[in-house]
């Protein structure tokens, strides 16, 4: 039997744990992973035990906390704390999701916070994203036209305008590309869920005039078709939203072209 072992950098260390006050009863313990750039250590994962009758009832709060009143190096994103910016994406209890949205009290036992998985980390809990931004300004993410300007702004039916429901929402967190199995093998030219329904909100809007550019540009064996429809995408969105569908809907616009 072939046995495979992770390089030596790489294996992540027990941390340090920090005790919640003597007089705390209501006690919630977060495993935290921890990394920096500085210094040349492994990954670790720190344990921090919150008082939850003094925090907050989400993810977020917890470790807003910890930063604040525990631990000032702890490093992560966040901004609007409404689940609308997408900042805070992060992989909590196993799943992808926004810690401002994630109740500490949907998880079981202790809560295991890490970053996005799949991708480099910049430092602690914030994701190197770079590459999915990329890939987001390849498929010009914005209205193309070829007409002359109206006089006033471009019109759309009501019918046209719900074209959009499930696709505009999207906020870019991410969770469903770090989650996606075929984006982790083929992440170089494989587009992923995310950037699929980005595209796809483009190719559906009635308002552009480049829809055979944008599906030309898509119908390549790796930037579309490495998809499976394994689902992760869809199970983890934490904006309820379908990318799995929209990369479907891609698929069947080209069959029709051809």
């Amino acid at each position: 039997m072939v046995e495979f072992a992770l390089p030596k950098n790489s294996r992540i260390g027990v941390g340090t744990t920090h005790p919640a006050p003597e007089n705390a009863t209501n006690i919630r313990r977060f495993l935290v992973y921890r990394w920096s750039p500085d210094g040349g250590k492994n990954p670790s994962i720190d344990t921090y035990e919150i008082d939850m009758d003094a925090c907050g009832p989400m993810v977020l709060d917890a470790l807003i906390k910890i930063k604040n009143e525990i631990d000032s190096t702890l490093t992560f994103r966040r901004s609007c704390r409404e689940g609308v910016c997408g900042s805070c994406a992060m992989n909590i209890d196993g799943t992808n999701t926004l810690a401002c949205t994630k109740f500490t009290g949907e998880v079981k036992g202790d809560v295991k916070v890490y970053p996005l998985p799949h991708v480099p980390v910049v430092k602690d809990l914030v994701p190197d994203l770079s590459q999915l931004y990329a890939q987001y300004a390849a498929i010009k993410p914005w209205m193309e036209t070829q007409s002359s300007p109206p006089d006033r702004e471009r019109i759309q039916s009501q019918d046209e305008r719900k074209e959009l429901d499930g696709l505009y929402e999207c906020i870019l967190c991410f969770c469903c590309s770090t989650s996606c199995p075929s984006y982790w093998w083929n992440s170089d030219r494989y587009l992923g869920p995310a950037v699929l329904l980005q595209a796809y909100r483009w190719i559906s809007d009635s308002r552009d005039d480049a829809t055979g550019d944008r599906l030309g540009e898509l119908a390549d064996p790796f930037r579309l078709y490495r998809c499976h429809t394994i689902m992760n995408c869809t199970n983890t969105c934490p904006k309820n939203l379908n990318p799995a569908k929209a990369i479907g809907e891609i698929k069947k616009r080209l069959v029709e072209r051809q």
